[in-house]
């Protein structure tokens, strides 16, 4: 079982969250992501920005921008991450073309050994599809990487069985169609899409839309394994700005929050924190 598997089913209703690396700056990613850490995510997903992010909304898009703007390149993404120390096991979310075009030419490999040696524990590629996907599995396998892909509500049939005869770690499970972006509602498609995806035996997580404690209850209550949640957090950063102390604060209780709802979902009895 790898390091992202045993962290869901060992953390059962898991956590799993997304911040852009370099949104406001990396110094302020550090602080972000030690913040998630300490409010109970259970693996961390690390947005490695890319120019075209097709898969992301305006939210996200925003947080990338800025990122970019700051300076952040994959030189720099790495040598955050190899000086962050997490319970949680970290991902890396990017596009194909960032993995492909990393080393002096064109190969998956450079990305996938310097992902490794900085100790991530898996990889996110939104763009790429899994019938081309083999290349980057081979190089993840020989790394001891998981590969994690997006099932969509719509994805059934051949391709659906090609996705999951490839995928690692867990099935990253679309809430809804289009875009990320945090949303006041759990789309029907969700409850579908576990569903059709009961037979497999993955861990499924669900994101595109989570924002609250009771959106992580009813996905967990509706069959998932986890949770995942970007935008909602991504909003508070771009709320605090550079250097805002406060914003540590607040992604902290936003995932203690989450977890909170999560595990309510997964029939755990959670009491609710004491008001200050």
């Amino acid at each position: 079982m790898s390091e992202i598997e045993a962290a869901i089913r060992e953390n059962h209703p898991a956590l799993i969250t997304y911040i852009t690396a370099g949104d406001p700056s990396l110094e302020d990613t550090r602080e972000y992501v030690e913040a998630l850490d300490r409010g109970g995510a259970d693996l961390i997903e690390l947005g490695l920005p890319f120019s075209e992010p097709i898969a992301e909304g305006p939210t996200i898009q925003a947080a990338i921008n800025r990122a970019l703007d700051a300076g952040t390149t994959p030189q720099g993404f790495f040598e955050l991450v190899d000086d962050l120390e997490t319970e949680a096991p970290l991902l890396v979310m990017t596009y194909y073309n960032m993995i492909l075009q990393y080393g002096p030419e064109a190969d998956v490999r450079p990305f996938v050994e310097r992902a490794a040696e900085a100790g991530l524990s898996g990889i996110i590629v939104p763009d790429l599809p899994a019938e081309e996907a083999d290349p980057l599995r081979a190089a993840c396998d020989d790394h001891g990487l998981d590969l994690v892909f997006i099932v969509a509500p719509t994805t059934e049939g051949e391709r659906l069985e090609t996705i999951m005869s490839q995928v690692s770690g867990f099935a990253y499970v679309q809430a809804r169609l289009g875009t990320t972006g945090a949303r006041a509602d759990v789309s029907n498609a969700t409850h579908d899409s576990l569903a059709r995806l009961s037979a497999y035996d993955v861990p499924k997580a669900v994101g595109f839309g989570v924002s609250e404690g009771d959106h992580a209850a009813e996905i967990i209550e509706a069959g998932a394994d986890g949770v995942i949640v970007g935008s909602a957090l991504v909003d508070i950063i771009a709320e605090h700005g550079e250097g805002d102390a406060p914003a540590a604060d607040a992604l902290e209780a936003k995932a203690e929050e989450l977890k909170r709802g999560a595990r309510r979902g997964g029939g755990v009895d959670v009491p609710e924190p004491e008001q200050p």
